[in-house]
C-alpha cells in the first residue's frame, strides 16, 4: 500500500471514531431540475461539509417554470427507506422536506419517533416557486400535529406560516413576530427548539427572517439580491441548516451561517444558466472557476 494510502485509510479510521464529518439525511421530494428538493439537498450537505444521505418521499414532473406532476411512492417504502438506512448508519441530522400526503407523513414522524435522531429540521414544503401545491391539506393537517413536534427547527415561509396556523400569511414585519409566537407553540416547550420564519416573501430591499425559540427572538436581516434564480433557495436554507447543526454549537450560529451560504449561493446563481424560468442556486460556489479549463485526464 502507497503512503498516500495508507494516510487516507488512517485519516478514514480516524473520522469512524471521531465522527468529524457528520451524517446527514434528507427525507424530501425530487425536482428533476435539480434546483430543489432532495437534489438541491445533497449539493448543500456535500458544500457544507456533510455526508448526505437521501430517502424518496416524492417524485415530480418540473423545471424552473412549472410543475407538470407529483407521484407519491407508498407510505410504506418511505418507512421502508428509513428503517433500512437507520438500521445501517448513524445520522446526525435529519432535514424533511415535501411529503405531499398524509400517509407519508405519518410514516416518517413514527419511523423518528423510533429512532430519535439528535437534530431534525422540519421545513414544511407546501407550494413551489411556480405556485402549484405541493402538498394536501390532510398532509399539512398531519404534519402539524405528528412531526411539528419532533422538530429541532421548524422552517416555514410566510404562505407556510398561513397554512400551519389556518390563518392568513403574514403582511409585515410585525405581524411575522406574532406568526412566529404562534408557530412556536407547535414544539414542545422546551428551550432547545426553534421557529426560523422566513420573510422572503415581503416586499422591500430588506430581507427579515426571525429565529425564535419562545423566549429569545432574533431578527436576521440582509440585503435582497435583485435575481431570479432563487428556485430552490427554501429547500437550500433549511439544509443547510440540517448540514451545521452537528457541526456547530448552537442553533442560532448554525441558522447565520446557513443564511450566509445562501446569500452567497444566490449571488452566483447566474454563471449557471439553468432554464428559463426561475433559476437554481450556485451550490458550489467556492469550487467551481468559471474561467479554469476542466482537467479532462483519466482519474
Amino acid at each position: 500500500m502507497s503512503e498516500q494510502a495508507s494516510a487516507l485509510t488512517a485519516q478514514a479510521s480516524a473520522a469512524a471514531v471521531s465522527r468529524e464529518f457528520p451524517h446527514v439525511l434528507s427525507i424530501a421530494g425530487v425536482d428533476p431540475s435539480g434546483g430543489a428538493g432532495l437534489l438541491a439537498d445533497i449539493k448543500t450537505f456535500s458544500a457544507l461539509g456533510a455526508y448526505g444521505c437521501g430517502v424518496v418521499a416524492a417524485l415530480t414532473a418540473q423545471n424552473t417554470r412549472t410543475l407538470a406532476g407529483i407521484h407519491a411512492p407508498p407510505a410504506e417504502f418511505i418507512r421502508q427507506q428509513i428503517d433500512t438506512l437507520f438500521e445501517d448508519v448513524e445520522i446526525d441530522a435529519v432535514k424533511i422536506g415535501m411529503l405531499g400526503t398524509a400517509p407519508a407523513v405519518r410514516a416518517v414522524a413514527d419511523c423518528l419517533a423510533r429512532w430519535a435522531p439528535a437534530h431534525v429540521v422540519l421545513d414544511p414544503v407546501m407550494i413551489a416557486k411556480s405556485g402549484d401545491a405541493l402538498a394536501s391539506r390532510a398532509a399539512v393537517s398531519m404534519l402539524r400535529e405528528a412531526l411539528a413536534p419532533l422538530a429541532t427547527v421548524l422552517t416555514p415561509n410566510l404562505p407556510e406560516a398561513g397554512a400551519l396556523l389556518c390563518s392568513r400569511a403574514p403582511e409585515t414585519v410585525r405581524e411575522m413576530f406574532r406568526a412566529a409566537e404562534r408557530l412556536r407553540e407547535l414544539l414542545p416547550d422546551t428551550s432547545s427548539r426553534w421557529v426560523l420564519l422566513k420573510g422572503g416573501h415581503l416586499p422591500g430591499d430588506d430581507l427579515v427572517d426571525l429565529l425564535f425559540d419562545g423566549d429569545r427572538m432574533i431578527e436576521l436581516r440582509a440585503r435582497r439580491i435583485d435575481t431570479h434564480n432563487t428556485h430552490g433557495s427554501g429547500c437550500t436554507l433549511s439544509s443547510a441548516v440540517c448540514a451545521l447543526l452537528p457541526q456547530r454549537t448552537s442553533v442560532p450560529e448554525a441558522v447565520r451561517e446557513a443564511r450566509a451560504y445562501v446569500e452567497r449561493a444566490i449571488a452566483a446563481a447566474g454563471l449557471l444558466h439553468v432554464g428559463r424560468g426561475n433559476g437554481p442556486l450556485h451550490h458550489f460556489h467556492r469550487w467551481w472557476n468559471p474561467t479554469a479549463t476542466p482537467d479532462r485526464r483519466a482519474p
